[in-house]
């Protein structure tokens, strides 16, 4: 995984709410590699390749969330894309933070976003 991936994982909510996440990180990291679309799926997951200083910490998604389920969300990455993910998940949603993994070359930090 390159400092510059980050994987994402969403579980609960619908693809509109996986969406709204994808869409609250693109302003740090970029264009994921695509949105969520399967209305069926009960997981979803999105990956940036993209420079992470896309754009200002926070990106255009800050403060701008709006989910209809509680989401919970897996970030993995470099320690640095995982950092600025969470930031700025933060500041877009009501988060709770669930934990991190650090291995020695990355990151797994788990949030729960809520309505």
């Amino acid at each position: 995984m390159s400092g510059t991936q980050l994987t994402v994982t969403l579980s609960g909510g619908g693809a509109d709410d996986a969406r709204a996440v994808v869409r609250a990180l693109e302003g740090t990291f970029g264009s994921p590699d695509e949105l969520p679309a399967d209305e069926n799926a009960t997981v979803h997951t999105a990956t940036f390749d993209g420079d992470t200083n896309a754009g200002p910490a926070g990106g255009d998604g800050a403060g701008s969330g709006q989910l209809s389920a509680p989401v919970t969300v897996t970030v993995q990455g470099s320690p640095e894309a995982v950092r600025r993910a969470s930031d700025t998940l933060t500041r877009a949603f009501t988060a709770r933070d669930d934990g991190a993994a650090s291995g020695d070359q990355e990151q797994e930090r788990q949030l729960l976003l809520e309505p």
